[in-house]
């Protein structure tokens, strides 16, 4: 189990353990209460960073179950997974930090170039990052994201207020975000539980806040390719124009569109990659996209319309939703 809990909050200075220090809290699994040290938070130990978000609960993306309770973790501002020892994945996740692994400091963050990993203690965190093989061989990843739902075994029930008044204690949201929250929480509830009235009944047939419709395609969604490339500069479309080119299921080739992305609908922003790989949460298989989708900057999922979880996802975007805008002068 984890020490004693630091009691953070968001803006706070933390200095990363060393990485002697921080593997002597770990089990042989390379866990502290079920979360792994990964081989990619190695360049942060020693440096002094600044608490983004207090990472009090998670939102379960793999199973679907609603929100869970995390103790004793913060997300760190500029610290994002860069999958270099899960074979590349590129979902840049934001990293998960044990209160173990830290201490408060004073004083401003550090400046300049993250630490060099360790060397010879990188073989014993990467013996970690692997589970058994699929049955046709090939290979499987272990990471934070794919093992959450172990770190985070206690569902948060939207109706637990007291999480919504540790999010305003620590600096997560503001109290008027936090009543938006509750009030788009309230909503779908409602939504979801008018579906199953007469059609005439509903509002805007149940659809949850954001009001994103399925698309009108049975078949394939159409795609574009425009070769986007990191560095420029694209105009996210409107979500008539991007409703338009998914099915009915509401995806765009296997791709989701959902309401909190919506919210980004109209934004510039700068490509910062053309993601091709990214682990799948569930059985940990590092998936090849046959069609690349595009990450911007600044682009992130806010909680908004998930009882403001502090999970900060990067959206993914296919290249027919953004079109190319030129540079001002």
């Amino acid at each position: 189990m984890g020490g004693l809990s630091l009691a953070l909050k968001v803006g706070d200075v933390v200095e990363v353990l060393s990485a002697e220090e921080i593997l002597a809290t770990l089990d042989e699994r390379g866990e502290l209460d079920s979360l792994p040290f990964m081989p990619e938070m190695l360049r942060f130990c020693g440096q002094r960073l600044t608490v983004h978000k207090v990472a009090n609960k998670l939102c379960d993306t793999m199973t679907r179950s609603g929100m869970r309770k995390m103790e004793d973790a913060v997300h760190l501002t500029g610290s994002r997974c860069d999958g270099t020892a899960h074979g590349g994945c590129q979902t840049a996740c934001l990293l998960y930090w044990k209160t173990s692994w830290l201490k408060k400091v004073d004083g401003p963050p550090t400046a300049g170039e993250q630490n060099r990993p360790e060397r010879p203690l990188l073989p014993i965190l990467e013996v970690n990052t692997r589970r058994e093989p699929a049955p046709d061989g090939e290979e499987r990843f272990r990471c934070q994201a794919t093992e959450l739902l172990r770190a985070a075994p206690e569902l948060l029930p939207f109706r637990d207020l007291s999480q919504y008044v540790t999010d305003v204690r620590v600096g997560n949201a503001g109290i008027a975000s936090t009543v938006r929250t509750l009030f788009f929480g309230l909503f779908n509830r409602y939504q979801r539980l008018s579906r199953k009235f007469p059609r005439a009944l509903r509002f805007r047939n149940g659809l949850d806040w954001g009001f994103v419709q399925p698309g009108p395609h049975n078949g394939p969604a159409p795609t574009g390719t425009t070769d986007l490339q990191p560095g420029e500069l694209v105009r996210i479309k409107s979500k008539d124009e991007i409703v338009a080119t998914l099915t009915t299921k509401g995806f765009n080739r296997g791709l989701g569109f959902e309401e909190d992305m919506a919210r980004s609908c109209g934004k510039v922003a700068r490509v910062t990659a053309r993601v091709e790989r990214c682990i799948d949460e569930k059985t940990g298989q590092l998936l090849e996209m046959k069609n690349p989708c595009i990450a911007l900057d600044g682009i992130i999922c806010d909680g908004v319309y998930k009882s403001n979880c502090p999970r900060a996802f990067i959206p993914f975007w296919r290249e027919i939703w953004l079109e190319r805008v030129n540079e001002p002068k």
